[in-house]
């Protein structure tokens, strides 16, 4: 019988991935266990072992194929002593869609008898869209007239909807007369393929609207485009994290309610332990010769005081739900990493009980495999609060976006000399100045204040870090 293997959920929210490669062909024989293909998710790359045995019979999702769905046949295995031909035929099976050819994987839950056509019809009734897309009864052919199904791409169809052209009227020219993107922006820039209902209230309106008529405001692609001369632009595709990114970032805003905290730290102490530290290193052997054990930075001595504040401040080590409050034994920092379209916030796990030498090499470690996109879902996922340092680029202070199911985040600047009273006296001290972002719901004011103190006392008594 086909073993059917299907695309992995990496994380606990992963929806779709990119299969990146392949590292097996058709023909090959694989056991359980062996490395079969690299998934990209937004944040990382992840091998995909198989979890059967058996020779490949088809690869269904082709190396490169972006947006396969969790739980879509991506191949196909022959059991022992099966035929590779009838177990191609007798597996599942992904449907293309798109418009460069690539797949978006059918759901192998789904009937393996529906078709692309009904396929999009169920999704439009998923997302609640009225507008039929097919008569799974009416005739085969690809290209509409009334009657006929109607073969497009998901990306097609959305761009009719919201140009209002019938898709019924649009030439397809991709593989068997299928709608694809190209064929939408022809029809759109014809003026062909409006819908019927539509073109007497656009004659309507054009005929009662003044010449000089403003552009609507939105941040439609139609609306905001308007706005700019045709060429003058690059558009540059979002790619998975920049999604991602954005949409986390929507949620936090709009469910989280924020409230802030800044305060000044004094550095001075700080600087001359961590420089006192360094010096004391001890020397390892490595490939490129000696090297110090640890070489600790500013950042690494703030995510061990934050960690530390949290532990002196339990009830601030908390995760908000709608039935309770999430607290939380460990501290769990992430860091905010800066990697190539967007950010990723690796963690420390049990920062409070780690030496600052270890918290710096675990650091670098994840920065150097978050910049190549390696970390493990585990790495980047969950956690309990988080730190985002702008201060290497001058940036005197700022406030950070929480990352739900965080309750907090300490925004970083930089360290510079001021002039602060001390005594009565004015006097030259290097200060930094941090923002601590709570979730209201969780974290009030003045348990936010209890801990953004505690926090203080650590960066200006580095050596309580220490004991």
């Amino acid at each position: 019988m086909p073993i059917n293997v299907t695309m992995p959920a990496l994380s606990p929210t992963m929806e779709e991935g990119n299969l990146a490669k392949w590292l097996v062909a058709e023909g090959d024989t694989v056991s359980a266990g062996d490395i079969i293909a690299e998934i990209e998710t937004d944040k990382a790359t992840m091998e995909v072992e198989a979890v059967d045995e058996g020779k490949v019979a088809k690869i269904v999702v082709a190396a490169g194929t972006e947006g396969v769905k969790v739980n879509a046949v991506i191949a196909i295995l022959a059991a022992d002593g099966e035929n590779i031909e009838d177990a191609a035929k007798g597996g599942g099976s992904a449907e293309g869609s798109d418009d460069k050819g690539g797949a978006m994987v059918a759901d192998p839950k789904a009937d393996a008898a529906v078709t692309g056509s009904e396929a999009d019809a169920r999704d439009a009734e998923k997302r609640g869209d009225s507008r039929p897309t097919a008569d799974a009864k009416s005739g085969s052919s690809g290209h509409g007239g009334s009657g006929d199904r109607v073969f497009a791409s998901p990306l097609a169809r959305r761009l009719a909807k919201d140009a209002g052209l019938d898709l019924g009227a649009v030439q397809g020219s991709g593989p068997h007369g299928r709608i694809v993107k190209a064929d939408i922006e022809s029809a759109k820039a014809s003026g062909g393929a409006r819908k019927a209902a539509d073109a007497p209230a656009a004659k309507s309106e054009a005929a009662s609207a003044p010449a000089a008529a403003p552009v609507a405001r939105g941040t439609s692609d139609e609306a905001v485009l308007k706005l700019f001369e045709e060429g003058s632009y690059e558009k540059i595709p979002h790619d998975g994290m920049r999604k991602t990114i954005a949409k986390r970032l929507v949620e936090a805003k709009s469910t989280v309610p924020h409230f802030y905290l800044t305060l000044d730290c004094e550095l001075d102490a700080l600087l001359a332990l961590r420089k006192q530290l360094n010096e004391a290193a001890p020397m390892i052997k490595t490939d490129a010769g000696d090297k110090p054990a640890y070489k600790l930075s500013v950042n690494d001595m703030i995510i061990k005081a934050m960690a530390l504040a949290l532990k002196a401040v339990p009830t601030a080590n908390v995760s908000w739900t709608e039935s309770a409050m999430l607290q939380h034994k460990h501290a769990d920092v992430g860091v905010a990493v800066s990697i190539e379209g967007g950010l990723i916030t690796p963690i420390i796990r049990r920062a409070e009980e780690k030496t600052l030498s270890a918290v710096s090499n675990e650091m670098k470690d994840l920065a150097k495999r978050a910049r190549a996109r390696k970390l493990k879902p585990e790495e980047y996922q969950g956690g309990t609060t988080a730190v985002s340092n702008l201060g290497m680029f001058g940036i005197k202070d700022f406030a950070a976006v929480i990352n739900p199911p965080h309750a907090t985040i300490l925004a970083v600047g930089a360290g510079e000399q001021r002039a602060v009273v001390k005594n009565g006296a004015v006097t030259v001290a290097t200060m930094m100045s941090v923002t601590l972002s709570t979730d209201h719901r969780a974290v009030d004011g003045a348990l936010g204040a209890e801990l953004a103190v505690a926090f203080k006392q650590l960066i200006e008594n580095p050596m309580s870090m220490l004991v």
